[in-house]
């Protein structure tokens, strides 16, 4: 290497210096206004501790959300402002890490449930045909199966005795328990078969409330139960687990527990090793509580920070947020709460803590409790987003309509969040909806109509006799 090589080399090094000092300035003008979290997208997905810079703060989200901008969501909302940002910590553009929640593609039809419940004690097995049941409804749930059954496979014992379904044919009358004849087992096994077929899957739901209020849970048999399910040919098993005897601690995530935790998570637990033991192609949704996952300390859904909920707040929470992989979605019981609960706020509990479908419930009127009126439209100039979380204990009348809910879904909800309906041909054994009210057709219709669901939305439920 010549001299003259040398020279030039100093002169060029130093060049390179001084021009880096000369933008050192700069950098740290630039850096004292940029925090080291990526910059918020309005197009990205962020789950529960993702964190965002926007506007000059550090932000980190609560739960799932998109297109909620840092900074508008309230207190309450999604983001929470963790502080002007860091001077001179340099920016990291774009993240290193994606986000925890996939991206979610827009909904096409057959992405969204429509879960409708078929009461066994207003139904009749011939009443379970194509025919009756619109093929929008992709989940077809008979309610309900004995958790204490005793059913043994091959025996087709399907009556109120053994497998705890109340179907006319094998019901209990003032002349004594009626058992299924050979051909009326066979021909409920033909509907599920036939529903099963042109794209409607019967779930077997076990429990319900008047399943629940005795020891039927404490001898839950996950064999009997599989073998029931396999043998009437269902897609899977719905567990309806309605104890009232749970109480909670109202602690924070960490803590909170309720005194029957043990119980539901033995049968979930339970269910599921039977289903993979044998390699069964069953399925398994819970019917989560209006207020289930409500008044855990320190999250949005703290007592006090949402409506009014019920002295049962709480009680699935364990179970979904320490099985929620077991599970392959909920039907949530979106009513039943009263005029001050609003169903937007309990999906949101659910959403929070779990990532699977939910199915965001509508009952016809009249209700079983509570005296809520499920309407179908919303009044003129509702905001189907407005007046959530301010723990106000406002009335949620203006918001309990299938079109809030509907927009709600479609907008703030997952690509797979559906709906469920309780109950087909409710008006057999109660009044029919007030004049106004929705009912199972104009419900249904609307569901199939915007979400949107795939089938055909001019199908309609028809209105049976009383049995």
């Amino acid at each position: 290497m010549t001299r003259l090589s040398r020279t030039m080399r100093g002169w060029i090094l130093g060049f390179i210096a001084v021009l880096v000092l000369s933008m050192f300035p700069v950098y740290k003008s630039q850096a004292a206004e940029v925090c080291a979290e990526p910059a918020w997208s309005s197009s990205a997905v962020y789950g529960g501790g993702n964190m965002v810079s926007h506007n000059g703060h550090a932000w980190k989200a609560k739960w799932w959300t998109q297109g909620e901008e840092p900074g508008t969501t309230g207190e309450w909302g999604v983001w929470e402002d963790l502080g002007a940002c860091n001077p001179g910590t340099p920016p990291v553009d774009p993240p290193v890490d994606p986000p925890v929640d996939p991206p979610v593609d827009p909904p096409l039809p057959g992405d969204r449930m429509y879960v409708a419940y078929a009461s066994s004690w207003n139904t009749s097995i011939y009443d379970l045909t194509t025919a009756n049941i619109p093929n929008y409804i992709t989940h077809l749930n008979l309610a309900f199966v004995r958790p204490d059954t005793t059913y043994t496979q091959g025996s087709y014992a399907f009556d109120q005795a053994v497998a705890g379904l109340e179907f006319v044919e094998g019901a209990t009358t003032p002349n004594g328990q009626r058992t299924f004849t050979a051909q009326q087992s066979q021909d409920l096994r033909n509907h599920i078969a036939s529903l099963r077929a042109r794209g409607t899957k019967a779930f077997l739901s076990v429990g319900g409330w008047s399943y629940s209020q005795g020891s039927q849970w404490s001898r839950f048999n996950a064999k009997n139960i599989v073998d029931l399910a396999l043998d009437l040919g269902a897609a899977g098993v719905d567990i309806d687990w309605e104890s009232s005897g749970s109480s909670c601690n109202k602690g924070t995530a960490a803590q909170f527990s309720c005194t029957k935790d043990g119980e539901i998570a033995g049968i979930i637990t339970s269910l599921y090793n039977e289903i993979h033991a044998r390699n069964a192609n069953l399925q398994i949704s819970i019917a989560g509580w209006s207020t289930g996952a409500y008044y855990v300390k320190g999250t949005p859904f703290e007592e006090g920070k949402v409506q009014w909920g019920s002295p049962f707040g709480g009680t699935m929470y364990r179970v979904v947020k320490d099985h929620g992989s077991k599970i392959n979605f909920i039907n949530l019981m979106s009513y039943d709460g009263g005029i001050y609960y609003d169903p937007r706020e309990g999906y949101e509990s659910y959403k929070a803590i779990y990532n699977g479908p939910i199915n965001m419930g509508m009952q016809i009127a009249p209700e079983g409790s509570g005296g809520a009126v499920l309407q179908l439209n919303a009044a003129p100039g509702t905001v189907y987003d407005a007046d959530m979380m301010n723990g106000q204990n406002n009335i949620a009348t203006p918001y309990y309509n299938v079109e809030t809910m509907v927009n709600y879904i479609k907008n703030k909800g997952r690509a797979k969040d559906g709906f469920m309906l309780w109950q087909l041909w409710k008006q057999r054994v109660h009044q029919p909806a007030p004049s106004g009210a929705a009912n199972e057709n104009s419900a249904g219709q609307y569901v199939c109509r915007n979400l949107p669901l795939p089938g055909d939305c001019n199908q309609t439920i028809p209105s049976l006799p009383k049995l």
